[in-house]
């Protein structure tokens, strides 16, 4: 079911286009030159952007580059950012698919993989986020040592990730299958807040580039 428009979206997204990358691909490859930042970190399906900012408010001296393909989450996500008046976050409206065309190689630091859709039907696993097709774009952004950073609350697709990151070349660190057993750790989603509300584990890895 398609989700409804939501008012005023476009007037909302204007206000805040300052933090939007309509044309990452004119930006390949010289993110960090063009925005004056040392380091590029990215985040695939920032949903309401409660990570995103968070994240860039910690580390003000990197860039950090938040994709959500869906508008009418994108807004909230900008709103915050443009509220919160920061300098080193930008987002891109559109899917993971072509990535390798909005950066160059070795250009990314850091991926954060966030609670994305596990499409749990065998058939639909291309299109999870920790597969190989994905994988094999996030080795070529990726800097030698560059990191994937993976949480989700679907133990099925941990495992499947787990394995797939192995399989494709990247060393596992940080492997948790309860990552918020003894308190909070990190920073997190608006999902993650709700999920450690309600005593649901949460799964995390660190996969390296090697």
């Amino acid at each position: 079911m398609r989700m409804r428009r939501k008012r005023q979206l476009d007037n909302r997204i204007k206000r805040c286009e300052h933090l939007l990358i309509t044309k990452p691909e004119e930006l390949r490859g010289r993110w960090l030159d063009e925005f004056c930042f040392k380091e590029l970190h990215l985040e695939l399906g920032c949903g309401k952007g409660l990570f995103t900012v968070e994240a860039a408010k910690s580390e003000p001296d990197l860039l950090l580059v938040a994709l959500e393909k869906v508008s009418n989450v994108l807004v909230i996500a900008l709103e915050r950012a443009n509220d919160a008046g920061l300098n080193n976050v930008r987002y891109i409206n559109k899917l993971a698919d072509d990535l390798d065309t909005f950066f160059g190689e070795s250009e990314v630091s850091r991926i954060y993989i966030n609670f994305c859709d596990p499409w749990p039907a065998n058939r639909h696993k291309k299109r999870r986020l920790t597969g190989e097709r994905f994988l094999v774009l996030y080795k070529q952004v990726l800097r030698q040592g560059g990191e994937i950073h993976f949480k989700t609350d679907d133990l099925p697709l941990f495992e499947f990730s787990l394995e797939e990151l192995e399989r494709c070349g990247f060393s596992l660190t940080d492997v948790t299958y309860d990552l918020h057993e003894k308190e909070p750790v990190g920073i997190m989603t608006d999902y993650e807040v709700k999920f450690f509300e309600s005593g649901m584990p949460i799964f995390r890895c660190v996969a390296l580039k090697r």
